[in-house]
């Protein structure tokens, strides 16, 4: 198949001119013939099909289709050497001929000696400002307290689309359990410098904890919708806190965390190590003069061990007077749901001679209910003659200070497991 086109016409120098500047006059004679100047029209050339296409589909030259180098340069044919990486650089003052000037900071230029603007590097995401934290540290050791005030945070780092974050910071006492070590303030909402103020205690912490137990500060971005956000956090080693100093501490926020093998620290040698419990429980004791009873006070148990699937119990507490006295020598508290440092703050009384006490025990069992099911021992403590150390020492002081309330935080132990264990 082929198509006919027309030549173009031949090209003249100059335009033709007609041979008369006199227009042709109107009242030409009708019979007079045409006359014909120009020669006759030549025959059509004819081209195929793909020469037509071509024609109009590439009227041009084909260009070469740019790589990707092109438009990242830092983009290089492989093998090559990575760069090095970038320092973050950090200026406070400098001197420009002998002034001195404030520092810049990331993304900011300054004028050099040359009066051109130098830009100074940008920081990587890893080597990002995270913010501060400041908190103040104060152990008790009469009450075996640690007591913690999130003061606030300066300068966090902006996790939430607006620009803002959501902070609230996490508390928990390494090594151990983290949901029974586990403290938290409340959140604040769209800061970046949260005030808190908030006081956090940590109760049953003693003298060997502080030298064996380091405390993890981890301030997070509350999320509703999806998973809390990590921001940063700070460590602190217990065993450089002295006993009754209020400690003020301003520390800078880490994303790099220490290792895993910090959580089993090194410990000093002829340290004495904690060891891991099932709690611990403060007890109170009272022998009454004027009424002739005993007053045995629960107070509250600490960092007990988890025993339900949730990672947390249902703890209550039984308080039996050996030897058997009946049904009078029995009590229990109520039960707490859903913690690991339940707050009873409950007292029994038995009315028994003090003779009669001195030839007595006292035994103590934290359970964790179970609806429908037997419920699971979690540890117990015995008070009396036949009990040693600290136990001993606590029934001791009972017996000599009357009418004086004793208070002291004992180690849960298996030792007070009974053979079977029934719901009552």
């Amino acid at each position: 198949m082929s198509v006919s086109k027309p030549p173009p016409l031949p090209s003249t120098s100059h335009l033709a001119l007609p041979a008369s500047s006199t227009p042709p006059s109107s009242a030409t004679s009708p019979s007079a013939t045409p006359h014909h100047t120009g020669p006759p029209p030549p025959s059509p050339v004819k081209i195929s099909m793909q020469e037509h296409f071509a024609i109009n589909v590439c009227p041009g030259p084909i260009l070469p289709i740019p790589q990707i180098s092109d438009f990242f340069p830092r983009f290089h044919d492989y093998p090559c050497t990575p760069p090095p990486p970038r320092e973050k650089k950090i200026l406070k003052e400098e001197t420009f001929n002998g002034d001195m000037g404030v520092g810049f900071k990331d993304g900011e230029r300054r004028l050099d000696n040359n009066g051109d603007r130098e830009e100074t590097v940008d920081s990587d995401d890893e080597d990002t400002y995270l913010g501060t934290l400041e908190f103040t540290l104060l152990f008790d050791q009469e009450n075996n307290c640690l007591h913690c005030t999130i003061n606030k945070a300066k300068g966090l780092k902006a996790m939430d689309s607006n620009g803002l974050a959501d902070p609230y910071v996490k508390l928990h006492l390494l090594p151990g359990a983290s949901k029974a070590n586990k403290l938290r303030t409340k959140t604040l909402k769209n800061t970046l410098n949260p005030i808190w103020n908030e006081e956090l205690v940590y109760h049953g912490i003693t003298a060997v904890d502080m030298t064996t137990k380091t405390l993890r500060l981890c301030v997070c971005d509350m999320d509703r919708l999806g998973r809390n956000e990590f921001i940063g956090e700070v460590r602190v080693a217990l065993k450089k806190l002295r006993e009754g100093e209020n400690k003020r501490y301003n520390m800078g926020l880490e994303r790099i965390t220490q290792n895993k093998e910090a959580n089993n620290q090194p410990v000093e040698p002829g340290t004495v190590v904690a060891e891991e419990e099932r709690g611990r429980i403060l007890v109170s004791l009272c022998y009454n003069t004027e009424k002739g009873c005993l007053l045995v006070g629960i107070i509250r148990c600490a960092h007990l061990a988890a025993m339900d699937s949730n990672g947390y119990s249902d703890p209550f507490v039984k308080i039996t007077l050996q030897p058997d006295m009946g049904k009078k020598s029995k009590n229990k508290t109520t039960v707490k749901k859903k913690t690991l440092n339940p707050e009873f703050n409950e007292e029994f009384s038995y009315e028994v001679t003090l003779d009669q006490l001195a030839k007595k025990t006292l035994e103590i069992s934290v359970w964790d209910y179970d609806l429908g099911m037997s419920n699971d021992f979690i540890g117990g403590v015995e008070l009396g003659i036949n009990a040693s150390g600290q136990r001993l020492r606590h029934w001791f002081d009972c017996l000599k200070n009357k009418g004086k309330k004793v208070e002291y935080w004992h180690t849960l132990t298996q030792q007070g497991a009974p053979s079977s264990d029934k719901p009552d």
